[in-house]
Protein backbone atom coordinates (compact mmCIF):
# COMPACT_ATOMS: atom_id res chain seq x y z
CA UNK A 1 0.00 0.00 0.00
CA UNK A 2 1.03 3.07 -1.06
CA UNK A 3 -0.16 6.91 -1.40
CA UNK A 4 0.36 10.68 -0.67
CA UNK A 5 -1.73 13.02 0.98
CA UNK A 6 -2.31 17.09 2.13
CA UNK A 7 -1.16 17.22 5.56
CA UNK A 8 -4.66 19.74 5.79
CA UNK A 9 -6.77 17.24 4.23
CA UNK A 10 -6.29 14.47 6.79
CA UNK A 11 -5.51 16.36 9.80
CA UNK A 12 -8.98 17.67 10.95
CA UNK A 13 -10.05 13.75 10.12
CA UNK A 14 -7.69 12.37 12.19
CA UNK A 15 -8.55 14.37 15.39
CA UNK A 16 -12.26 13.70 14.65
CA UNK A 17 -11.25 9.84 14.80
CA UNK A 18 -9.03 9.90 17.69
CA UNK A 19 -12.11 10.92 19.76
CA UNK A 20 -13.69 7.17 19.06
CA UNK A 21 -10.01 5.55 19.84
CA UNK A 22 -9.85 4.79 23.69
CA UNK A 23 -6.27 5.82 24.90
CA UNK A 24 -6.66 2.27 27.86
CA UNK A 25 -7.29 -0.43 25.51
CA UNK A 26 -7.45 -4.35 26.56
CA UNK A 27 -7.18 -4.68 22.31
CA UNK A 28 -4.04 -3.63 21.19
CA UNK A 29 -5.68 -3.13 17.95
CA UNK A 30 -8.56 -0.83 18.97
CA UNK A 31 -5.24 1.91 19.67
CA UNK A 32 -5.04 1.63 15.96
CA UNK A 33 -6.90 3.02 12.78
CA UNK A 34 -7.55 1.25 9.65
CA UNK A 35 -6.38 2.52 6.66
CA UNK A 36 -8.47 1.44 3.63
CA UNK A 37 -7.19 2.62 -0.38
CA UNK A 38 -8.69 1.48 -3.25
CA UNK A 39 -7.88 3.69 -6.59
CA UNK A 40 -9.47 6.47 -5.64
CA UNK A 41 -10.56 6.56 -2.12
CA UNK A 42 -8.98 6.38 1.06
CA UNK A 43 -11.15 5.17 4.12
CA UNK A 44 -10.14 4.94 7.50
CA UNK A 45 -11.99 3.73 10.58
CA UNK A 46 -11.69 3.86 14.38
CA UNK A 47 -13.42 2.00 16.75
CA UNK A 48 -13.46 0.86 20.61
CA UNK A 49 -15.75 -1.94 19.71
CA UNK A 50 -18.85 -0.07 21.04
CA UNK A 51 -18.88 3.07 18.46
CA UNK A 52 -17.82 2.81 15.48
CA UNK A 53 -16.54 5.68 12.61
CA UNK A 54 -15.39 5.66 9.55
CA UNK A 55 -14.63 8.23 7.22
CA UNK A 56 -13.92 8.79 3.36
CA UNK A 57 -11.05 10.89 1.86
CA UNK A 58 -11.39 11.27 -2.58
CA UNK A 59 -7.31 10.39 -3.23
CA UNK A 60 -5.28 8.81 -5.65
CA UNK A 61 -3.39 6.18 -4.34
CA UNK A 62 -0.55 4.48 -6.22
CA UNK A 63 -0.80 0.88 -4.62
CA UNK A 64 -3.37 0.06 -3.26
CA UNK A 65 -3.91 -2.16 0.34
CA UNK A 66 -5.32 -1.85 3.73
CA UNK A 67 -2.94 -1.53 6.98
CA UNK A 68 -3.38 -0.06 10.53
CA UNK A 69 -1.46 2.57 12.22
CA UNK A 70 -0.84 3.58 15.78
CA UNK A 71 -4.01 6.52 16.02
CA UNK A 72 -2.53 8.76 18.55
CA UNK A 73 1.61 8.69 16.91
CA UNK A 74 -0.28 9.30 14.10
CA UNK A 75 -2.19 12.09 14.94
CA UNK A 76 0.80 13.91 16.47
CA UNK A 77 2.85 13.27 13.46
CA UNK A 78 0.85 14.86 11.44
CA UNK A 79 -0.19 17.50 13.40
CA UNK A 80 3.40 18.37 14.12
CA UNK A 81 4.14 18.46 10.84
CA UNK A 82 4.37 22.15 8.49
CA UNK A 83 1.49 23.21 7.20
CA UNK A 84 0.53 22.22 3.55
CA UNK A 85 3.30 19.26 4.06
CA UNK A 86 2.52 16.24 1.47
CA UNK A 87 2.43 13.26 3.39
CA UNK A 88 3.56 9.71 1.85
CA UNK A 89 2.78 6.69 3.47
CA UNK A 90 3.98 3.46 2.26
CA UNK A 91 3.60 -0.14 3.90
CA UNK A 92 6.83 -1.92 4.45
CA UNK A 93 6.05 -5.47 6.12
CA UNK A 94 5.08 -5.28 9.43
CA UNK A 95 6.14 -1.59 9.42
CA UNK A 96 4.69 1.82 7.76
CA UNK A 97 7.12 4.36 6.55
CA UNK A 98 5.77 7.85 6.88
CA UNK A 99 7.77 10.99 5.13
CA UNK A 100 7.21 14.18 4.64
CA UNK A 101 10.29 16.36 3.18
CA UNK A 102 13.16 15.70 5.16
CA UNK A 103 11.12 14.08 8.35
CA UNK A 104 10.98 10.58 8.11
CA UNK A 105 9.06 8.04 10.79
CA UNK A 106 8.74 4.18 11.09
CA UNK A 107 5.75 2.63 12.55
CA UNK A 108 4.73 -0.48 14.01
CA UNK A 109 1.74 -1.90 12.60
CA UNK A 110 -0.58 -4.89 13.62
CA UNK A 111 -2.63 -7.01 10.82
CA UNK A 112 -5.53 -5.14 8.77
CA UNK A 113 -7.54 -8.26 9.14
CA UNK A 114 -7.91 -8.31 13.00
CA UNK A 115 -9.32 -4.79 13.20
CA UNK A 116 -12.56 -5.51 14.29
CA UNK A 117 -15.87 -3.99 12.27
CA UNK A 118 -19.55 -3.68 12.92
CA UNK A 119 -21.60 -6.47 10.97
CA UNK A 120 -24.34 -5.60 8.43
CA UNK A 121 -27.29 -4.06 10.23
CA UNK A 122 -30.67 -5.19 9.33
CA UNK A 123 -32.65 -1.89 9.68
CA UNK A 124 -36.20 -1.49 11.16
CA UNK A 125 -36.17 1.97 10.97
CA UNK A 126 -34.73 5.16 8.82
CA UNK A 127 -35.30 8.46 8.94
CA UNK A 128 -33.57 12.00 7.40
CA UNK A 129 -33.16 15.06 9.07
CA UNK A 130 -30.98 17.90 8.72
CA UNK A 131 -27.76 18.13 10.83
CA UNK A 132 -28.72 21.45 12.26
CA UNK A 133 -31.72 19.92 13.44
CA UNK A 134 -30.19 16.96 14.76
CA UNK A 135 -27.33 18.53 16.41
CA UNK A 136 -29.62 20.77 18.24
CA UNK A 137 -31.84 18.02 19.66
CA UNK A 138 -28.55 16.39 21.27
CA UNK A 139 -27.22 19.78 22.36
CA UNK A 140 -30.45 20.64 24.06
CA UNK A 141 -31.19 17.43 26.07
CA UNK A 142 -27.91 15.25 26.30
CA UNK A 143 -27.05 17.76 29.76
CA UNK A 144 -29.71 15.84 31.90
CA UNK A 145 -28.40 12.14 31.20
CA UNK A 146 -26.99 10.45 34.13
CA UNK A 147 -23.43 9.88 34.81
CA UNK A 148 -22.39 6.10 35.27
CA UNK A 149 -25.84 5.62 36.87
CA UNK A 150 -26.61 1.70 38.36
CA UNK A 151 -29.59 2.17 36.23
CA UNK A 152 -27.76 1.76 32.80
CA UNK A 153 -30.61 2.99 30.46
CA UNK A 154 -30.29 6.15 31.98
CA UNK A 155 -26.67 6.68 31.05
CA UNK A 156 -27.95 7.78 27.67
CA UNK A 157 -30.05 9.39 25.64
CA UNK A 158 -33.75 7.96 24.41
CA UNK A 159 -34.28 8.70 20.39
CA UNK A 160 -38.08 8.05 19.73
CA UNK A 161 -39.61 8.15 15.81
CA UNK A 162 -42.44 8.00 15.94
CA UNK A 163 -45.13 9.92 12.84
CA UNK A 164 -42.72 11.80 11.33
CA UNK A 165 -41.55 13.13 14.69
CA UNK A 166 -38.16 13.02 16.10
CA UNK A 167 -37.95 13.50 19.75
CA UNK A 168 -34.68 13.41 22.12
CA UNK A 169 -35.24 12.64 26.05
CA UNK A 170 -32.73 12.27 28.88
CA UNK A 171 -33.01 12.09 32.61
CA UNK A 172 -30.60 11.78 35.33
CA UNK A 173 -33.65 10.50 37.79
CA UNK A 174 -33.60 14.27 39.17
CA UNK A 175 -34.61 16.22 35.66
CA UNK A 176 -35.72 15.76 32.46
CA UNK A 177 -35.36 17.17 29.14
CA UNK A 178 -37.13 16.72 26.03
CA UNK A 179 -37.26 18.37 22.72
CA UNK A 180 -38.42 17.09 19.15
CA UNK A 181 -38.19 18.07 15.80
CA UNK A 182 -40.85 17.73 13.14
CA UNK A 183 -39.32 18.58 10.01
CA UNK A 184 -37.87 14.58 9.57
CA UNK A 185 -38.81 13.23 6.29
CA UNK A 186 -38.71 9.83 4.43
CA UNK A 187 -39.57 8.14 8.02
CA UNK A 188 -40.33 4.54 7.34
CA UNK A 189 -41.37 2.74 10.88
CA UNK A 190 -41.49 3.85 14.43
CA UNK A 191 -38.78 2.70 16.94
CA UNK A 192 -37.82 4.00 20.44
CA UNK A 193 -34.04 3.49 20.97
CA UNK A 194 -31.25 4.47 23.67
CA UNK A 195 -28.28 6.06 22.70
CA UNK A 196 -24.87 5.48 24.92
CA UNK A 197 -23.22 8.67 26.49
CA UNK A 198 -19.67 8.52 24.80
CA UNK A 199 -21.96 8.23 21.14
CA UNK A 200 -24.34 11.22 22.00
CA UNK A 201 -21.09 13.31 23.00
CA UNK A 202 -18.69 12.33 20.21
CA UNK A 203 -21.87 13.17 17.79
CA UNK A 204 -21.98 16.53 18.86
CA UNK A 205 -18.89 16.72 17.91
CA UNK A 206 -19.28 15.26 15.11
CA UNK A 207 -22.90 17.18 13.71
CA UNK A 208 -21.66 20.53 12.15
CA UNK A 209 -24.91 23.78 12.12
CA UNK A 210 -25.08 23.29 8.01
CA UNK A 211 -28.40 21.92 6.60
CA UNK A 212 -26.34 18.88 5.35
CA UNK A 213 -28.80 16.31 6.00
CA UNK A 214 -28.26 13.09 8.43
CA UNK A 215 -29.52 9.54 7.61
CA UNK A 216 -30.17 7.95 10.46
CA UNK A 217 -30.45 3.86 10.05
CA UNK A 218 -31.30 2.00 13.43
CA UNK A 219 -31.52 -2.02 13.82
CA UNK A 220 -32.15 -3.88 16.92
CA UNK A 221 -28.49 -3.41 18.09
CA UNK A 222 -27.15 -0.09 16.47
CA UNK A 223 -27.83 2.98 14.88
CA UNK A 224 -26.18 4.66 12.10
CA UNK A 225 -25.55 7.90 11.36
CA UNK A 226 -24.77 8.72 7.90
CA UNK A 227 -23.78 11.68 6.25
CA UNK A 228 -22.21 10.85 2.79
CA UNK A 229 -18.52 11.06 3.39
CA UNK A 230 -18.70 9.84 6.64
CA UNK A 231 -20.11 7.41 8.48
CA UNK A 232 -20.85 7.14 12.58
CA UNK A 233 -22.07 3.66 13.92
CA UNK A 234 -23.03 3.06 17.77
CA UNK A 235 -24.18 0.02 19.69
CA UNK A 236 -27.76 0.44 21.56
CA UNK A 237 -28.45 0.36 25.09
CA UNK A 238 -30.61 -2.54 25.99
CA UNK A 239 -33.35 -1.53 28.64
CA UNK A 240 -36.71 -0.01 28.76
CA UNK A 241 -36.08 3.81 29.47
CA UNK A 242 -38.74 5.13 32.19
CA UNK A 243 -42.04 6.72 30.94
CA UNK A 244 -41.05 9.77 30.57
CA UNK A 245 -44.67 11.25 29.81
CA UNK A 246 -45.96 10.50 33.14
CA UNK A 247 -43.34 12.48 34.75
CA UNK A 248 -43.60 15.78 32.65
CA UNK A 249 -46.19 18.34 34.92
CA UNK A 250 -49.45 19.80 32.62
CA UNK A 251 -49.22 23.53 32.41
CA UNK A 252 -51.61 24.86 34.80
CA UNK A 253 -53.53 28.70 34.36
CA UNK A 254 -51.59 30.61 36.32
CA UNK A 255 -47.36 29.77 35.51
CA UNK A 256 -44.64 31.82 36.69
CA UNK A 257 -43.31 34.52 33.82
CA UNK A 258 -39.73 35.41 33.98
CA UNK A 259 -36.99 37.52 32.24
CA UNK A 260 -34.97 34.58 31.30
CA UNK A 261 -31.67 36.29 31.98
CA UNK A 262 -32.53 38.36 35.43
CA UNK A 263 -33.70 35.00 36.75
CA UNK A 264 -30.59 33.12 35.44
CA UNK A 265 -28.42 35.84 37.39
CA UNK A 266 -30.70 36.10 39.85
CA UNK A 267 -30.35 32.29 40.58
CA UNK A 268 -26.14 32.47 39.98
CA UNK A 269 -25.82 34.88 42.74
CA UNK A 270 -27.84 32.78 45.54
CA UNK A 271 -26.08 29.55 44.57
CA UNK A 272 -22.33 31.24 45.75
CA UNK A 273 -23.81 30.32 49.39
CA UNK A 274 -25.94 27.41 48.49
CA UNK A 275 -24.59 24.07 50.00
CA UNK A 276 -21.45 22.85 47.65
CA UNK A 277 -22.78 19.38 48.02
CA UNK A 278 -26.68 19.66 47.53
CA UNK A 279 -26.51 23.15 46.32
CA UNK A 280 -30.02 23.64 47.25
CA UNK A 281 -32.01 26.58 47.16
CA UNK A 282 -35.57 27.79 48.63
CA UNK A 283 -38.04 29.47 46.13
CA UNK A 284 -40.54 31.34 47.71
CA UNK A 285 -43.41 32.40 45.28
CA UNK A 286 -45.55 35.64 45.96
CA UNK A 287 -47.75 37.77 44.16
CA UNK A 288 -45.61 38.96 41.09
CA UNK A 289 -42.71 38.36 43.21
CA UNK A 290 -40.08 35.39 43.43
CA UNK A 291 -37.63 35.37 45.77
CA UNK A 292 -34.47 32.91 45.80
CA UNK A 293 -32.80 31.68 49.09
CA UNK A 294 -29.23 29.83 50.12
CA UNK A 295 -27.52 29.26 53.07
CA UNK A 296 -24.91 26.79 53.77
CA UNK A 297 -23.23 24.69 56.57
CA UNK A 298 -20.43 27.47 57.40
CA UNK A 299 -23.84 29.91 58.13
CA UNK A 300 -23.74 31.93 55.54
CA UNK A 301 -26.73 33.55 53.65
CA UNK A 302 -27.76 34.89 50.32
CA UNK A 303 -31.11 36.14 49.45
CA UNK A 304 -32.32 37.69 45.80
CA UNK A 305 -35.69 38.67 44.92
CA UNK A 306 -36.95 39.67 41.35
CA UNK A 307 -40.28 40.72 39.74
CA UNK A 308 -42.17 38.24 38.06
CA UNK A 309 -45.61 37.57 36.33
CA UNK A 310 -47.39 35.73 38.87
CA UNK A 311 -51.20 35.45 39.93
CA UNK A 312 -50.99 31.68 42.02
CA UNK A 313 -51.06 31.19 45.81
CA UNK A 314 -48.07 31.99 47.78
CA UNK A 315 -45.77 28.34 47.92
CA UNK A 316 -42.25 27.78 49.29
CA UNK A 317 -40.49 24.85 47.35
CA UNK A 318 -36.51 23.58 47.25
CA UNK A 319 -34.42 22.86 44.22
CA UNK A 320 -30.84 21.97 43.01
CA UNK A 321 -29.64 25.25 41.79
CA UNK A 322 -27.45 23.75 39.25
CA UNK A 323 -30.54 21.95 37.60
CA UNK A 324 -32.57 25.25 37.55
CA UNK A 325 -29.61 26.42 35.82
CA UNK A 326 -28.60 24.29 33.52
CA UNK A 327 -32.08 24.07 32.20
CA UNK A 328 -32.07 28.23 31.45
CA UNK A 329 -29.16 27.98 29.48
CA UNK A 330 -30.54 25.79 27.05
CA UNK A 331 -33.29 27.91 26.51
CA UNK A 332 -33.09 30.67 23.89
CA UNK A 333 -36.14 33.07 24.39
CA UNK A 334 -36.02 36.33 26.65
CA UNK A 335 -38.66 35.18 28.72
CA UNK A 336 -39.56 31.84 30.10
CA UNK A 337 -42.38 29.75 31.82
CA UNK A 338 -42.47 27.85 34.87
CA UNK A 339 -44.73 25.83 36.64
CA UNK A 340 -45.66 24.77 39.59
CA UNK A 341 -48.19 23.08 41.04
CA UNK A 342 -47.23 22.79 44.79
CA UNK A 343 -44.19 22.22 47.13
CA UNK A 344 -44.05 18.51 46.17
CA UNK A 345 -44.76 18.69 42.42
CA UNK A 346 -41.79 18.93 39.72
CA UNK A 347 -40.74 22.49 38.08
CA UNK A 348 -41.56 22.13 34.09
CA UNK A 349 -39.86 25.09 32.19
CA UNK A 350 -40.96 26.39 28.58
CA UNK A 351 -39.55 28.77 26.68
CA UNK A 352 -42.13 31.90 26.24
CA UNK A 353 -43.52 30.75 22.80
CA UNK A 354 -41.91 27.70 21.93
CA UNK A 355 -43.86 23.74 23.16
CA UNK A 356 -40.93 21.51 20.80
CA UNK A 357 -38.67 21.71 24.58
CA UNK A 358 -39.59 20.83 28.06
CA UNK A 359 -37.23 20.45 30.73
CA UNK A 360 -38.18 19.06 33.97
CA UNK A 361 -36.78 19.99 37.50
CA UNK A 362 -37.98 17.47 40.25
CA UNK A 363 -38.10 19.79 44.31
CA UNK A 364 -35.72 18.67 46.71
CA UNK A 365 -36.42 18.65 50.80
CA UNK A 366 -35.23 21.62 52.30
Amino acid sequence: MKFSILREHLLPLLQMLNGVVERRQTLPILSNLLLVADKKNLIITATDMEVELVVTIENDVDITGELTLPARKFLDICRTLPENSRILIESKGDRVLVTSGKSRFILSTLPAKEFPLVEGMVKTAEIKIPCKVLKGLFDRTSFAMAQQDVRYYLNGLLLEIEQGILRAVATDGHRLALCQAENAHDVHGSKQIIIPRKAVTELMRILDDEQKEAKLEVSNNHIRIDLGDLKFTSKLIEGKFPDYKRVIPKQNETPITADKETLRQALTRASILSNEKYRGVRIILEHDKMKALAHNPEQEEAEEEIEVKYQGSEMEIGFNVSYLLDALNILKTEEVLLTISDPNSSCLILAQGESDCKLVVMPMRL
